[in-house]
């Protein structure tokens, strides 16, 4: 299998405040990866730096093989931020408009090719918002606005899906409609790294879990992880995981 992103004894502050220390993972082709932790322990700070947003004060981190700080490739990845259907809720730009964003990083500030118009309309197509296109955002609940930024995502045919706590404020059938959604995108392929906040329902769909509390207490397999020590060592309590029923 190949690297995606080699995180190698990474440490990182904020000032004098650290925010992770030595961090050694790594995320492989097609690998869906649940990254999991309390408030504040670094889960965003390490998903910046695993896409070269940030860079560790110590130690190293690839994506795509280069140093990630480096990596000017952004097609290759979409990347829907902590929060965003809440910003985009306050964007007058229609569904049509937001998803063919996706295409910047392959037309810049040329007109759409034909290429970019059908990469547009199959990300449209996946997500299932072709009846949403003339509507504007902020007019769409929330569930639908966070299909809207996955579709934008899509649209620039990225390897690598990087999701921080896209369910955030989502009902819960449009959070289990979501996570359908992404299983089919990484069956299709598509590498993905999501941070989700709801410790139970990540547990029901990822293959792969980074449980951390500014050190990394587990790297590895869903499975492996819930016979662990590493929520109760990471979160400093005990913490039950309570199975859900999921088709």
């Amino acid at each position: 299998m190949t690297t995606i992103v080699d995180v190698t004894d990474v440490t990182f502050s904020y000032g004098e405040e650290s925010a992770l220390e030595d961090i050694t993972f790594s995320v492989e082709t097609g690998e869906f990866l649940g990254m999991i932790g309390p408030n504040g322990s670094g889960k965003t700070t390490l998903l910046h730096l695993m896409l070269g947003l940030l860079e560790p004060d110590v130690g190293e981190v690839q994506l795509f093989g280069q140093p990630a700080s480096e990596f000017d490739a952004g097609h290759r990845i979409g990347y829907v931020g902590q929060r965003a259907t809440d910003r985009t809720g306050a964007m007058p730009a229609t569904v049509r408009e937001v998803v063919a964003m996706g295409r910047t990083a392959h037309a810049g500030r040329s007109r759409l090719t034909s290429e970019d118009i059908a990469a547009i309309e199959d990300a449209v197509e996946t997500v299932d918002v072709a009846d949403l296109l003339d509507r504007r955002i902020d007019q769409l609940s929330g569930g639908q606005r966070q299909r809207a930024l996955i579709a934008r995502a899509l649209a620039s045919e990225p390897e690598l899906l990087a999701l921080d706590e896209p369910t955030a404020g989502v009902d819960a059938d449009s959070r289990d409609r979501f996570y359908g959604l992404l299983g089919e995108l990484n069956e299709a392929g598509i590498t993905i790294i999501l941070i989700e906040h709801d410790i139970d329902v990540l547990t029901s769909f990822v293959g792969t879990v980074a449980c951390l509390n500014r050190r990394l207490y587990h790297h590895g397999d869903v499975h492996a992880f819930l016979d662990s020590e590493a929520l109760s060592e990471a979160y400093g309590r005990e913490h039950a995981i309570i199975g859900h029923d999921h088709p």
